[in-house]
């Protein structure tokens, strides 16, 4: 009787930890998402995406192939450059499906080679595969009403934190 108390008293303490460490791991997984476009490497890029994956935009994008070939102005030299970090990353209970959210920043030029600012927010659906690791099977955002607050600003700023 004893054992089993102790034992499910262990579980339960463990279990918040667990659940932490999966967020952290989605989180970073994202962070590594956007630096894959950020560094403009487009095979990393390519590897973060699930075989069936699907990026909602203007149009749906469907398959590695079709992302890649939508997303190729971000990974050309002059082309315009983003970047983005999760606000929010929940995980599913079972641990195999997980949202991340947050803002997104895009730089460009305009026609007169004046620098252009957008913001908006991206959303990401993960799915654990079978072999552990995460990948995105949904991905959409959406442009910002305004300019960001500057709680907004210094997450895209701030230390990463990950491996």
């Amino acid at each position: 009787m004893r054992i089993s108390v102790l034992i499910s008293f262990l579980f339960l303490a463990i279990s918040p930890a667990a659940s932490a460490d999966t967020s952290d791991d989605v989180g970073c997984r994202e962070i590594a998402f956007s630096k894959s476009v950020e560094n403009k490497d487009v095979d990393a890029f390519r590897s973060f995406l699930d075989e069936d994956a699907r990026f909602v935009g203007r149009v749906v994008t469907r398959g590695p192939a079709e992302i890649v070939a939508a997303w190729q102005a971000f990974f050309s030299a002059d082309g315009p450059t983003i970047k983005w970090r999760p606000q929010y990353v929940e995980v599913r209970e079972d641990g195999e499906l997980a949202l991340t959210r947050g803002p997104y920043r895009m730089l460009s030029k305009d026609t007169e080679g004046n620098p252009v600012e957008y913001w908006g927010t991206f959303n990401s659906v993960w799915q654990k595969t079978a072999k552990g690791r995460w990948q995105v099977i949904f991905d959409a955002g959406n442009t910002a009403a305004g300019p960001p607050d500057e709680e907004t600003r210094a997450l895209l700023e701030q230390d990463d934190n990950c491996p």
